[in-house]
């Protein structure tokens, strides 16, 4: 059964691919109102370039960051309330920065939703029982959204958090410690703030994502009417563009786009004395994931 099409739907297309209201109509109509395949219509039409982060809300919140003076460890927390008004009030404030001191310290290793963090002892309660407590003096819902740990004894986790307190990343580096790479460390999750790769390298990006780029390369180079005999070519190109500008690694450096971001680690791992495998990455956006 063709699910109808609402407002509401074009809207969130719209916000996810940049199309015009029309296209975004036209393609769900198309989809029978399936989301992601919409995407994928538009796409191989060529009227979206890329889908922004689908899974996207309108929370708000705050992304606090809190990291160890080693330079081993660190953790951020993503926790959401309803306006931006109690985002900013004293007790919301206080209690994000109260849960990332308690996440660097508690949390399990990785990028877990805040559930993970729920039962564990807190301000003489829970952490759950706490986020309950102070929703109920502002009145509003409010949800510890997610959370993430990084942890080095090998290496170096570099943090970045914006002034804004909306966006924030964490990125872990394994090999040789010095103040260079503490300075390349928070220069990467800066970079990652800014430019939300999926992940490190290729290896990290789910093989349905390739899938889809595949499918979406060969559609693109059929309609434009490539011989056949070098469509795998462009294809292939097409594939490596996609992973090089959605991966850490293969991204040109936002401070310096005439080296990738691996260029970058390759030159600081030479002064270093010895070579830096960047390893994990965490981006947290208020209202995205």
């Amino acid at each position: 059964m063709t699910q109808p099409i609402t407002a509401k739907m074009v809207a969130e297309l719209r916000g996810r691919t940049g199309a015009g209201m029309m296209d975004c109509k036209t393609a769900l109509e198309e989809a029978h109102g399936d989301m992601d395949r919409a995407v994928e219509i538009l796409r191989k039409k060529g009227i979206a370039k890329a889908d922004k982060r689908a899974d996207r809300s309108a929370s708000q919140g705050l992304i606090v960051v809190e990291a160890a003076h080693s330079g081993r460890d660190a953790a951020m927390i993503e926790l959401n309330s309803e306006t931006d008004f109690v985002a900013k009030s004293e007790d919301f404030v206080a209690l994000a920065h109260d849960l990332a001191t308690h996440a660097l310290q508690h949390a399990p290793l990785g990028v877990h939703p805040g559930t993970a963090l729920e039962g564990q002892p807190f301000r003489g309660s829970t952490v759950g029982e706490a986020v309950k407590l102070v929703s109920g003096k502002t009145g509003e819902a409010m949800a510890l959204k997610r959370v993430a740990r990084f942890h080095a004894p090998e290496g170096t986790v570099g943090h970045y958090l914006h002034h804004n307190g909306q966006s924030a990343a964490l990125v872990e580096i394994i090999g040789p410690r010095s103040e260079a790479v503490t300075a390349l460390a928070r220069e990467l999750a800066l970079h990652t703030t800014s430019t939300d790769p999926l992940g490190v390298s290729e290896a990290d990006i789910p093989a349905d994502v390739l899938a889809r780029e595949r499918r979406i390369a060969e559609e693109q180079v059929a309609a434009e009417g490539k011989p056949e005999n070098i469509r795998p070519k462009i294809v292939d190109g097409k594939l490596r563009k996609f992973v090089a500008e959605r991966t850490l690694l293969g991204q040109a450096f936002v401070k310096d786009d005439s080296k990738t971001v691996g260029d970058l680690v390759k030159e600081a791992a030479k002064s270093a004395g010895g070579a830096l495998t960047v390893t994990r990455l965490a981006r947290f956006k208020v209202g995205e994931g």
